[in-house]
């Protein structure tokens, strides 16, 4: 008996939809692309509950005809290609033919479409890739979507969708990656019936300042610089931000073609270039751009098309790493070398105002000479560099604490003992303001300050939170929180949290709050930078949940409130601190740092040897 058979339409479509649509950001995502491909100048989007009841888009697009309006829902339909060779010469976002038919297969669809040249448009109704209704209306130019009850017939991928604060949140981000490349057109962004983003038609650097004006209390436009730099390979635009604008969570977007891509080889270009200007926590803003021949690159790897492939990716490394050099040069961040006036030497202007001769020597130029020629000959690929890489890192660090750990403790780090203020044969001191030395039986113990306080205040902090007897201070002056709309929708999503913990807060605007209370522990610590550092902490690591949540906001708050590095401690404090940690019987931290180190007698020894 015969086993294999052609799965039906409807089955192939949801197994599509599995990798093209995951989420409403996904919905979003197609359908905003096909109205840009339509040459629309004005979108709007508009989502009730996070696009799970509700996502609409509206374009003054080109629209489609009746025959068309149908044959777009179909599998492998496409207006962008005709055949093979053009993946190789794409000016379009969309080109294989599977969203919409995807999107059908998981949901209910309204569509209204109506070309200028046509009197009445049409009506076409689908759910689970089903035409339930075609008819004629009236209607004005362009494409209407409504996507409704997304994934209604799939309850398992139902199910999946988080939150409608993180799925909102998903939405945004997905919509910043589509306005931050077509400034040239304005869109309109509602969710629940409020307006989240009104964005007009206007410059690249406004478009940024319009879309993060809450991000930064300076305007994040004023922190940019400009990058320009055209080659016969590649032309790159854009923006980088200034050092000092640096942040935990920056915002970092690399385009090629008017399309949104994630590069780990292009930002590892941007890092290095920062390398010597930032701490390891910062991480500084970018938006650039890159205009390349369609054949130099393949977008065809992944349905999602936000991992595209160069044929020269080590030119381009290079090429992007000297103009950002330059872009920081000129602003006088780092030095720069002047490539404008070749065969030229610079002569001070008091020299030439005396008209004194100068005897220029005489250089041989050799205009056939390309510095990248020699990387293009290079036969190695840089495929996979990343693990390379990370491999090369891990095996040094593993290296470096296996150094250490014989060092302190014979060889077998797990033999550290917790420490037992009864073996403390001597009165404790600090070491540079930052450690508190304790003379033992077995050797020097150096305890970190900071750490140690932070690691008693996180187990102080949880306690109070699971017992709900967390203790307010009210502010005599009220602080004004100003975020993004991201980050001021997951304030909002984590509010009884942070309320559990202590802070109370209130919504005076839409991406506004008043903070008017704050967890006791932190005495004079500022709030605002505490809430900052647990929403860009969340954002980053894209923990969710009431214990993930919980643990950040208290990690946070205790590393705010603890004894600094620096600071002076009398006899008492380094004792009471000594004691507490003693009787804690913890070596770490919440967050996996060593909190004191042993240094035994024998290592003392071998230091200066025999």
């Amino acid at each position: 008996m015969d086993i294999i058979h052609l799965l039906p339409d409807s089955v192939a479509n949801q197994i599509a939809a599995g990798e093209v649509i995951q989420r409403p950001a996904s919905c979003l995502k197609e359908l905003v692309e096909n109205s840009l491909d339509a040459g629309a100048k004005r979108i709007e989007v508009i989502l009730r509950d996070a696009g799970r009841t509700l996502l609409q888009v509206i374009d003054d697009g080109s629209g489609m005809s009746e025959t068309d309006a149908r044959m777009a829902f179909e599998r492998h339909a496409t207006s962008k290609i005709s055949n093979a060779s053009d993946l190789f010469n794409l000016h379009t976002m969309g080109f294989r033919g599977e969203a919409l038919a995807s999107i059908a297969a998981v949901a209910q669809i309204e569509m209204i479409t109506r070309r200028e040249s046509d009197e009445t448009g049409t009506l076409l109704e689908i759910s689970a890739s089903r035409v339930t209704r075609q008819e004629p209306v009236q209607c004005a130019t362009g494409t209407n979507f409504k996507i409704k009850n997304l994934f209604f017939n799939v309850p398992a991928r139902r199910r999946f969708l988080k939150t409608n604060s993180t799925e909102l949140r998903n939405l945004i981000n997905e919509f910043y990656r589509i306005v931050l490349v077509n400034p040239d057109v304005s869109f309109l962004f509602v969710s629940d019936d409020e307006v989240l983003f009104d964005l007009p038609k206007s410059s690249l650097k406004q478009r940024i300042e319009n879309v993060f004006s809450k991000s930064s209390r300076r305007g994040l436009a004023s922190q940019l610089i400009d990058v320009h730099a055209e080659t016969s390979i590649v032309t790159i635009n854009g923006y980088i931000g200034k050092p000092e604008a640096a942040q935990k969570q920056a915002q970092e977007y690399f385009f090629v073609n008017g399309r949104y891509m994630r590069h780990p080889y292009f930002h590892k270009a941007v890092m290095t270039v920062y390398q010597d200007m930032l701490t390891h926590e910062q991480m500084p803003h970018y938006f650039i751009y890159f205009t390349i021949s369609p054949e130099l690159i393949d977008v065809n790897i992944h349905p999602t098309k936000t991992e595209i492939k160069f044929a020269d990716e080590q030119m381009i490394w290079q090429i992007l790493q000297a103009a950002l050099k330059e872009s920081l040069g000129k602003f006088n961040v780092t030095p720069s070398l002047m490539f404008d006036r070749e065969g030229d030497i610079d002569i001070p202007s008091s020299v030439n105002a005396q008209n004194i001769k100068v005897d220029v020597p005489q250089v041989t130029i050799n205009t056939q000479y390309n510095p990248f020629t020699e990387h293009r000959q290079r036969s190695e690929s840089v495929a996979g560099w990343e693990n390379l890489y990370d491999r090369r890192v891990t095996n040094e660090k593993i290296k470096e604490e296996k150094a250490y750990a014989d060092m302190l403790f014979g060889g077998n780090e797990s033999t550290a003992p917790l420490l037992n203020t009864a073996n403390v044969s001597s009165t404790p001191c600090q070491y540079k303001e930052r450690y508190i030395v304790l003379p033992m039986a077995e050797g020097m113990l150096f305890i970190d300050q900071h750490r140690a306080h932070a690691s008693l205040l996180y187990a102080q902090i949880r306690e109070q939170m699971q017992s709900g007897k967390c203790v307010m201070q009210q502010v005599l002056f009220p602080e004004v929180l100003d975020l993004s709309t991201d980050d001021a929708v997951l304030l909002l999503q984590m509010t009884d949290e942070l309320h559990n913990a202590g802070f109370e807060i209130t919504q005076i605007a839409r991406n506004s709050f008043s903070v008017d209370a704050v967890p006791a522990e932190l005495n004079n610590g500022n709030p605002l930078v505490v809430l900052l550092d647990i929403l860009h902490a969340v954002t980053e690591t894209g923990v969710s949940g009431v214990e993930a949540w919980n643990h950040r906001i208290a990690l946070s708050v205790s590393e705010a409130a603890a004894i600094p590095a620096g600071k002076v401690l009398g006899e008492n404090e380094m004792r009471d601190l000594v004691e507490r940690i003693s009787a804690a019987e913890t070596v770490y931290t919440p967050d996996g740092k060593r909190i004191y180190a042993l240094l035994p007698d024998e290592a003392i020894v071998k230091l200066f040897g025999k």
